[in-house]
Parts: structure tokens; sequence; C-alpha cells
């Protein structure tokens, strides 16, 4: 028998009873209702090569199938690549630009909090009730987010308890989203 986390009454609801039962019976799937909301992805980071960019066009076709999806690349900052604290500073300010004050913020980073797929999914679900016009993912330079982008994000989220090279955690990140469709719809991709 699967023991179940006791959650705070202000998460109680239909969706997390129904997610509940579907732990004590794995075989059980079931759709949650989700508003197809745009989602953008904005990175920090050099070119990624065409095998990689293959891989990722593919997932961000799957995903588009849910939901509007754009991809936003910035470039590092090089020219302050001595001075980490101002760089960081740089690319963070221009992540900002690609964010608008009623988007909601999920930043990927190492001290985020680790989350299962299906949790993921009731992330993105979460995030689509709010009332927010999109869902924006960020994932960081090589030396992570700036103060400004830290304290805007909604939600930090790590995909690894180890670090991740941002093409890495970028297509992870692409098949998680996918993923979270495929279970927020019922589909058979999750196992």
């Amino acid at each position: 028998m699967v023991a179940l986390v006791q959650q705070p009454p202000w998460r109680l609801s239909v969706y997390a009873a129904r997610r509940d039962h579907v732990q004590q019976n794995q075989q059980t799937r079931f759709p949650r209702a989700t508003r197809p909301m745009p989602m953008k992805l904005v990175t920090v980071g050099k070119d990624r090569g065409a095998a990689l960019e293959n891989v990722a066009l593919e997932y961000i076709k799957k995903i588009q199938r849910y939901c509007p999806f754009e991809e936003v690349q910035l470039r590092p900052n090089p020219k302050n690549s001595s001075d980490v604290p101002t760089q960081v500073s740089s690319e963070g300010e221009r992540v900002m630009r690609s964010i608008s004050t009623k988007d909601w913020v999920i930043i990927l980073d190492e001290r985020g909090k680790e989350l299962t797929s299906e949790k993921f999914a009731d992330l993105v679900a979460d995030a689509g009730e709010t009332g927010a016009s999109a869902i924006v993912f960020c994932i960081g330079g090589p030396f992570g987010h700036g103060p400004q982008v830290r304290e805007r994000a909604n939600v930090s989220v790590k995909l690894s308890t180890m670090v991740l090279n941002h093409q890495i955690a970028f297509l992870v990140l692409l098949e998680q989203i996918y993923r979270a469709w495929t279970i927020l719809r019922g589909e058979k991709y999750h196992h």
C-alpha cells in the first residue's frame, strides 16, 4: 500500500483526491482539464549543434499539439566573462525583457524543488489555473540566474541533483513538458 503524503488544507481539491487514488492504483489514468496555455522557453547559452537542434524540434512539434510554444535563445555575455556577477546580472536583465508581468515564471535551478514527472505535470496544470497569460521556463547561463530573475520566479525547479549542461537541461525540460501534457491528457506516453 502506498503511504499518502498529508497535504495542507489549502492544497486539497478534487484533483488532489484523484491523484491520491491514482497513486494507490497505478494502472488508473485520468485526464486533467487544463487550458492550453502558451509556453515560452528562455535559454541563455551558445548555439546548439544540428543534432541537438533536430531532437529539440521534434519535441517542440509534439508540444505544439497541446499548446502554443515559443523558444527564445539569448547568447551569454562574453564581454563580462571575467566578472561573473556582472555577467549574471547582465544576462538576467536580458531574460527579464523576455518575460511579461502577467507570465507565470518557472526557473530551472540546482537549488530548486525536485519533482516527479507527475508533480511537474501538476505544476503545469496549476500554473494554467492562475490566470497568467503564459508559462515561461528559464534556463540560465553557465553561472545561473541573475537575482532579478530569481526574485521574479514563481517557482524554482531542479531537473536533477547533478548539475546539468544547459543543452542537456534544455532537452530534458522539453521532454518533461511533453510528458506533462501526456500525463494531463491521460495519454499512454508516460508508463
